[in-house]
């Protein structure tokens, strides 16, 4: 499933190191509507979770998920998961607008839940989440997978906490993506059900923004979207960036679109950027063009010298492990729950203050 070409399909697979004995983290998935699904199960899986229990109403999705796999029992209904007391989590990459209303019910029904990016798509089912994660003590998890799925930015996330480039002072991140219409579902290009490319693809890049400047805040500066590409679709935007100030102090740009040239060997070459006062980092997180088809490279320059290495295979993917204990132990390691919040709310407040410059 790890298609390199199609980034609706891209599956990232790592080494098994579980975290938790055989049998004590089953996860139940509901909503086969983006390939992710399949990177999230396999991070799972990795990790040790079983993934025992599916639900789609599409038999034809059903069938595709099970050729990866294949333990996993068809329900009937979602209710069938949502009211199984035995399972610990539920998965989702359902539409982007249905997420937050099935993650209310998951946690309702004591089940923690992950869901693919974007989780929300308003302001109103930020709050709802936000509101239902308190009252009910469950965890929201999100799938922001440009960091927590790329090896190189394990290894860059190290760096950082090694002082390596001192003091973050800017993040810029570029999210480009190969639009492949055809193969695209009707909402994909519906705003009112994927949420607007700043909120849908964007709020990876401010996650990381957040992540990688040791932030818990920012502030939208600027933000811009546009359709330059494809007029049969008006309420599809094939342009957008933004710029931010996060309360470190640090300057935050992102640019995401959907461009990718066919004759790239990856469904989009996307970097990030690393500024510091004692140095830089760039992560060619899925292909060094015209150089090497791998993924997962980390350029360093530094005080001390420039630094290459190709991390594809050696910084693993920490997230879900410490997800799963998190889960199990009632902490929180993996991820800041209100900085998860966070990102999704700064991505709509991006696309809500887009200027549209077509």
């Amino acid at each position: 499933m790890q298609k390199k070409a199609d980034g609706q399909n891209y599956a990232p697979k790592g080494k098994s190191d579980p975290v938790c004995a055989p049998g004590e983290f089953p996860v139940g998935v509901i909503g086969l509507d983006h390939g992710h699904i399949f990177g999230m199960c396999n991070g799972l899986m990795e990790a040790g979770a079983g993934i025992d229990y599916v639900y789609d109403p599409d038999p034809q999705k059903i069938a595709k998920f099970r050729l990866s796999f294949p333990d996993a029992r068809v329900c009937r209904s979602e209710d069938e998961i949502l009211e199984h007391t035995g399972i610990k989590l539920v998965a989702s990459a359902s539409v982007p607008a249905d997420r937050t209303p099935l993650g209310l019910r998951a946690m309702r029904n004591g089940k923690d839940f992950f869901a693919d990016k974007p989780p929300c798509t308003t302001f109103a089912q930020i709050a709802e989440a936000r509101k239902a994660v308190e009252e009910t003590g469950r965890k929201f998890g999100v799938y922001y997978s440009e960091r927590l799925h790329v090896e190189a930015a394990t290894r860059a996330m190290e760096l950082v906490r090694q002082d390596a480039i001192g003091r973050v002072v800017q993040v810029m991140g570029w999210g480009p993506h190969r639009a492949a219409i055809t193969t695209r579902p009707p909402w994909f290009f519906d705003r009112s059900r994927y949420g607007g490319i700043l909120v849908d693809i964007g709020c990876h890049q401010i996650e990381q923004i957040l992540a990688f400047s040791g932030s818990n805040d920012a502030r939208i500066t600027a933000s811009r979207i546009a359709n330059y590409n494809h007029p049969d679709f008006p309420d599809f935007s094939d342009f957008g960036d933004a710029n931010l100030t996060t309360d470190t102090g640090c300057a935050g740009y992102f640019r995401v679109d959907w461009f990718t040239p066919n004759g790239l060997g990856t469904w989009g070459d996307g970097r990030t950027i690393i500024l510091g006062t004692d140095g830089y980092i760039e992560l060619r997180k899925y292909i060094d063009i015209a150089r090497d088809s791998e993924g997962d490279h980390v350029y360093l320059v530094n005080h001390e010298g420039e630094y290459h290495d190709c991390v594809a295979g050696k910084a693993g993917f920490p997230f879900f492990g410490k997800f799963i204990r998190d889960c199990l132990d009632r902490t929180e390691t993996a991820m800041d729950q209100q900085l998860v919040f966070r990102a999704i709310e700064l991505a709509v407040e991006a696309q809500e203050k887009a200027q549209d410059i077509r």
